[in-house]
């Protein structure tokens, strides 16, 4: 080995060393992130904040490394091979997981408030008192909102189903339990059901309310979902609403 490759193989010592301790600052800060929401010493909003910091620092780590390998032809200098080799490999499987798992927000708007009914949206009532101090208001914005809504998610629309009031009640009511909403209010004279989702891992709440409408040739179900944080809810609401009736329909019709 002549004087240079061992100069080139000892400058790769610093990147590969500062690569294996940026990833473990990084995976201290994922698990912080993905803890404190569950556990409730994070509030959710920097819970969430704080896993993206987290992957940011794994990326860096992955980054450094690779670079540091590079230099030092494969050796990682005067630092342990092993060690740096298994940095790479650990950033980019954490990564690659994470990125896996990331829902695809390519078409996704930046709303959090969605609704079939754009024109007359159902009304949170008994819910009000939990969102006191939530940052987004529990009143339908419209306008831009429900014109983004439309051309993002055109099949998010009233549900009519050819069975009595009642029974549509019931069943919505079964399915939401089902769904593990926490169910706030459930009044069957007025056709309205009012509950809380509640994310695994961030703990962040949207609420629900669902209304029915009885009509001649059966019963009109209309369902709103708002997230109590953030700015968009990367496509959340519009699942939880189209998974809803899609098992209230099964169920009701069978």
């Amino acid at each position: 080995m002549n004087n240079s490759e061992a100069a080139k193989r000892a400058r790769g010592t610093r990147w590969c060393i500062l690569g294996f301790w940026l990833l473990v600052a990084g995976a201290v800060v994922l698990v912080i992130g993905l803890a404190g929401g569950p556990l409730g010493f994070v509030p959710q909003i920097k819970s969430f904040m704080l896993f993206g910091v987290g992957l940011l620092i794994v990326a860096a780590a992955a980054l450094l490394t690779a670079v540091g390998i590079a230099i030092s032809m494969g050796t990682a200098g005067d630092a342990s091979a092993l060690r740096s080799w298994g940095t790479l490999a650990v950033s980019v499987i954490l990564i690659g997981t994470v990125l896996s798992q990331r829902p695809d927000t390519t078409n996704v708007p930046p709303i959090h408030d969605i609704t079939t009914d754009t024109v007359n949206p159902p009304r949170f009532e008994a819910i009000l008192a939990l969102r006191a101090d939530a940052p987004n208001p529990p009143e339908y914005a419209g306008g831009e909102v429900a014109r983004q809504q439309q051309q993002a998610y055109p099949d998010i629309t009233t549900l009519t189903i050819q069975s009595p009031p009642d029974e549509v009640f019931a069943a919505a009511e079964q399915v939401a339990r089902d769904l593990g909403w926490d169910i706030v209010a459930a009044d069957r004279a007025a056709g309205r059901i009012e509950a809380t989702d509640t994310t695994t891992w961030f703990r962040f709440k949207d609420d629900v309310v669902v209304r029915l409408t009885a009509r001649d040739t059966g019963t009109d179900v209309d369902v709103r979902s708002e997230s109590r944080v953030g700015r968009s809810d990367m496509g959340a609401n519009a699942a939880r609403i189209r998974i809803f009736l899609q098992q209230l329909k099964a169920r009701v019709t069978g």
